[in-house]
């Protein structure tokens, strides 16, 4: 839990310094008063980190067991894969919460960021509609694993795509006007940019809505998808007799 902490509040003390060399006018405006650097990246970055390490969460727990030898006897046992998947994660579902709300606190209180606790409320439901995507996302990467028995490319892959068009280190306004329209159909930086209007601009009330209809059919779709292909690797590795091989 520290190590993982002030990690983070390091790559933000190198953040505030990177700061310094940005002009602040490329940076966009919430609730009237433009942000600062560090206050941009201090919503972006505990997203970002929570996203790669969902993503290869499940994948991670397959692959250990994978090596252990003791795959085949746990998904052999009456113990369903959901159960299973489930059990991979549901550390990271109580800890990235409580470790965002920490260090969004330490932040606002060693750079000065002014964070709106009026935001809270949105900020966290946008929080957690992420999580089931990110989590169907990172069972599909189990599947993949579960079959080929690799899949740590694949995952840095989805992840880097993600990032890259979700504005968590810099505005999507710099990007390629193409870039920057998909980005209304990516959930990270769906949920970026929302808790950005609820926790900086203190508001989130009137887009919450619009986000969370966008949201709720990319969550069920994850869901129903990392499922769907988790149970299809299951039952071919079952049919192969080759969920022991590693």
């Amino acid at each position: 839990f520290f190590s993982v902490a002030l990690s983070l509040f390091i790559q933000v003390l190198v953040f505030a310094f990177v700061g310094k060399l940005i002009d602040p006018a490329v940076l966009p405006s919430y609730g009237g008063q433009r942000t600062t650097y560090v206050e941009f990246v201090a919503i972006g970055l505990p997203i970002a980190v929570f996203l790669q390490i969902g993503l290869g969460q499940v994948m991670n727990a397959i692959r250990n067991e994978q090596v252990q030898g003791t795959l085949e006897v746990l998904l052999m046992t009456p113990t369903s894969p959901a159960t299973v998947q489930i059990g991979s994660v549901v550390y990271d579902l109580v800890f990235v919460p409580l470790r965002t709300a920490l260090f969004l606190l330490v932040i606002s209180i060693t750079f000065d960021a002014h964070l709106q606790l009026g935001g809270a409320v949105p900020a966290t439901i946008l929080l957690l509609l992420f999580i089931p995507i990110v989590w169907g996302f990172g069972v599909a990467a189990a599947a993949v694993t579960l079959t080929f028995k690799r899949g740590g490319g694949l995952v840095a892959f989805a992840g880097t795509l993600l990032l890259f068009g979700s504005g968590t280190h810099f505005p999507v306004e710099l990007l390629p006007g193409w870039v920057e329209s998909l980005a209304a159909v990516n959930p990270l930086a769906i949920v970026v940019e929302g808790m950005r209007e609820a926790l900086l601009g203190g508001g989130g009330w009137d887009s919450l809505p619009r986000d969370v209809a966008r949201l709720l059919p990319m969550a069920a779709a994850s869901l129903w998808f990392g499922t769907l292909a988790f149970k299809i690797a299951l039952r071919r590795e079952k049919r192969l007799g080759t969920l022991g091989l590693y």
